[in-house]
């Protein structure tokens, strides 16, 4: 981050394309202007600001791996995000960040993970999985379960279905319910899980996607297993200002955008209940 955390980057807008048949979902690739480049980890976030209207908080779906380019993927939901849909390619916006912490992929080294997505919070779960496969045998077994309610709100079909092919990671896809044409799961993404019941022995969990899916989904994990310390999880919907001023994102003494927003069960469970 700049020595000063208000000031956003200026960004150019390079690339722009639609991730859903319903065109709800758009990406977006970032080039930081004058030379600015940012460090950053998977789990990690920006607040992208369309200027004269406002910023929000957005997790990173790019992979440090990847190089300079800065990719989100956003859902249209209201005045900012409406707005930076309409942004045309070449424009100029801000970018400030990285803020909070991320997934901690050093512990992952020489485990195995499993990662856990639903709908369009599957972006810093990207990030995480083209970092891990940048650097494949420093970790063992890979299992990623993804799941939306059609085929046509996966986000990342292309690179998706390319990981499908891979013989050193192993992805499951699954729709909420029976789609014309659809022939791999189908299923809520926390019954996939059951169902297909990935082993807990020396594996770290990564769970992110509606609040309602984790819900069910931690469930589970406990059945099949997991132990709190190996499950962790993103409270990005607690996300504001992204440094701690605002006081909006705090759930006792802890504030989401600088403690988090990834989180393990174990500290969570420290944590009222309000989360």
């Amino acid at each position: 981050m700049r020595e000063n955390p208000y000031v956003p980057y200026p960004a150019l807008l390079k690339r722009s394309y639609f991730e859903s048949d319903d065109f709800s979902l758009k990406t977006f690739e970032f080039e930081l202007l004058d030379g600015n480049r940012i460090d950053y980890i998977p789990g990690q976030f920006c607040e992208i600001s369309v200027f004269g209207k406002g910023e929000a908080p957005f997790g990173i779906a790019s992979s440090p791996t990847e190089g300079h380019i800065l990719k989100f993927t956003v859902n249209k939901a209201g005045l900012v995000t409406t707005a930076l849909h309409e942004a045309e390619e070449g424009s100029i916006l801000g970018i400030r960040g990285p803020l909070g912490n991320g997934y901690p992929v050093e512990k992952f080294r020489g485990k195995n993970v499993l990662i856990v997505g639903g709908g369009f919070a599957f972006t810093t779960l990207r990030s995480l999985l083209v970092y891990l496969l940048n650097s494949r045998s420093d970790y063992e077994k890979i299992t990623v379960i993804y799941g939306a309610r059609t085929p046509g709100l996966l986000l990342y079909r292309e690179e998706l279905f390319e990981w499908e092919k891979r013989d050193d990671l192993k992805v499951i896809l699954t729709v909420d319910r029976e789609f014309p044409g659809w022939e791999k799961q189908v299923g809520f993404v926390p019954q996939v899980l059951e169902r297909t019941a990935p082993s807990s022995k020396d594996c770290y969990a990564v769970v992110c996607g509606p609040p309602i899916m984790i819900k069910f989904t931690l469930p589970v994990l406990e059945k099949l297993g997991f132990k709190p310390e190996m499950v962790y999880t993103s409270l990005e919907k607690r996300m504001k200002c992204g440094i701690g001023k605002c006081g909006r994102c705090n759930i006792g003494p802890k504030y989401i955008c600088k403690d988090g927003p990834v989180f393990s069960l174990a500290q969570l469970a420290e944590l009222p209940e309000d989360y």
